[in-house]
């Protein structure tokens, strides 16, 4: 076996750290507006979707964080 197609071990260290990063990048701003919502008396209901817009807010400035330093 040559190990052909595959990675070194080092690079996908590096890679699986870089992926938890933007995870939990965009959790901490999800949560962010939870726990905003939450410290505004909202109802559970508000509370979740706040932290669904939040993640989805996130998302995006992940992918604009992204596209500004790699382009």
């Amino acid at each position: 076996m040559s190990g052909r197609g595959r990675g070194s071990p080092r690079s996908s260290g590096i890679t699986d750290a870089a992926t938890q990063l933007k995870a939990a990048f965009v959790l901490l701003v999800g949560l962010s507006g939870g726990l905003i919502a939450f410290q505004g008396e909202a109802s559970p209901v508000v509370i979740g979707a706040a932290v669904l817009g939040g993640i989805v807010a996130g998302s995006a400035l992940l992918w604009y964080l992204i596209w500004i330093t790699t382009g």
